[in-house]
């Protein structure tokens, strides 16, 4: 058992921190960013805590890894018209905060040359 504090993303699984919710399904769960970055910021983060980040993700569960981007897809198809970025952090100096897996899926008119998320 891990002695580790939760992350911010279990405890929102967990519905001890409140966050508008977009999607919910049995793996994954897709929020809106408390910081947006874009007219259009959501996060897509599976429900389990395993992976750190998406390399971690992608060698363990390939699987989860396509469901989040197409989560991504249809979050994007419904909020800004199928166009977006998708954006995975790994890392600190990479602006990685939390180290729980999640994408950014941010939407609407992005400045030209932005990288769009932290």
């Amino acid at each position: 058992m891990s002695t580790a504090e939760p992350t911010i993303f279990e405890r929102i699984v967990a519905r001890e921190i409140p966050a508008d919710i977009v999607f919910e399904n049995e793996r994954v769960i897709a929020f809106r960013d408390i910081a947006p970055k874009a007219p259009v910021h959501l996060l897509v983060v599976p429900k389990t805590a395993a992976f750190a980040n998406v390399v971690e993700l992608a060698a363990g569960s390939p699987e989860l890894l396509a469901e989040i981007v197409a989560v991504a897809g249809q979050l994007a198809a419904e909020h800004c018209g199928g166009e977006f970025r998708l954006i995975f952090n790994t890392g600190a100096a990479a602006g990685q905060t939390v180290f729980h897996l999640h994408a950014h899926v941010l939407g609407g008119t992005l400045p030209e040359g932005s990288l769009g998320a932290e």
